[in-house]
């Protein structure tokens, strides 16, 4: 059934299937490939959407990547010599510029002892303490933005280290011939990784991008995206403000540093709005809050009007 007689071209018959037969084969195999990429690009879809994120898997995430982050900066080689030459090129171009303002700066600020002091504190703690804060506030109020605000701080982290690299910088307190004060070892306060008893576990020549700008911004952008209180918004963009002229204060970068960890921030947004196809307070602040209004509209049933018999309605 469904087959069809032919003769061939010396007389034999032979059966074959139908017409209708072949053009579903021919189609068959069109079809599969089609499910097959359509099967792929919802899982594709799937993992770019924001899920809930697990606690155990993101202290564990986060802590490898910390440790990965520390061990690809200290593992790049220690140029001293170019990275003294690269940090008396910067200097040079910050004063053609007329803005080499942080040699003033730090002497300005080291006269007043409490002052300089607090600043060494807050380079060595603020850092970390509210880079983590704001994480715990995205994965505690904001889950659905969490992965996607993670991402921009490792993407941004990421691109700091191939700069560690290309570009070995000396910080300020390092110059040769410019007497730059390191305040930590002068104030003998607990303070840069990079100085006193700390700096053979830290790379001293890794200044440009400087993360604690780009950290910080980071922190300050997101809490200013999405703190509803004004007074909230104007802390966060007061911290990326303040680090920066703590980072001018202590000599540990230059102005340019932070320049480069603003760059760097901009990559890092830009490959999370590549991935998920939007800023980190355009998603929904649970996940799956827009599919579940989706998938509810059309659910939906229709409104008819009720029948009317005998002039009232039933």
């Amino acid at each position: 059934m469904g087959e069809t007689t032919v003769k061939t071209r010396d007389g034999r018959t032979a059966t074959g299937p139908s017409p209708m037969e072949r053009e579903t084969a021919d189609s068959s195999e069109p079809v599969s490939a089609r499910s097959r990429a359509a099967r792929l690009r919802g899982s594709f879809g799937r993992l770019r959407s924001p899920r809930r994120p697990r606690i155990w898997f993101e202290i564990l995430l986060i802590a490898i990547s910390y440790w990965t982050y520390s061990l690809i900066r200290n593992a790049v080689p220690e140029q001293k010599a170019q990275a003294l030459r690269n940090a008396d090129w910067i200097w040079e171009f910050e004063k053609s510029l007329g803005l080499a303002f942080e040699h003033s700066v730090n002497h300005a600020v080291n006269s007043m002892t409490w002052l300089i002091v607090s600043m060494n504190y807050y380079y060595a703690t603020l850092h970390f303490i509210v880079t983590i804060g704001v994480l715990v506030w995205l994965y505690r109020w904001h889950p659905g933005r969490y992965a996607a605000g993670r991402l921009v701080l490792f993407a941004t982290t990421g691109v700091a280290l191939v700069g560690y690299y290309l570009y070995p910088l000396a910080p300020p307190r390092l110059m040769e011939g410019v007497d730059f004060i390191d305040t930590v070892l002068v104030h003998e306060t607990w303070g840069s990784m990079a100085s006193g008893d700390l700096k053979n576990m830290s790379n001293q020549y890794a200044a440009m991008p400087s993360m604690h700008i780009g950290w910080s911004l980071w922190c300050g952008v997101i809490i200013f995206l999405l703190a509803k209180a004004p007074w909230v918004k104007i802390l966060g963009l007061l911290y990326p403000t303040v680090t920066l002229v703590v980072i001018v204060a202590t000599a540990n970068h230059f102005w340019l540093d932070a320049v480069g960890g603003i760059l760097c921030l901009a990559v890092g947004f830009a490959v999370s709005y590549g991935w998920y196809l939007a800023l980190p307070h355009r998603l929904p602040k649970v996940p799956g809050a827009r599919a579940k209004a989706g998938a509810g509209e059309e659910r939906e049933p229709e409104r008819t009007a009720a029948p009317v018999r005998g002039g009232a309605r039933v």
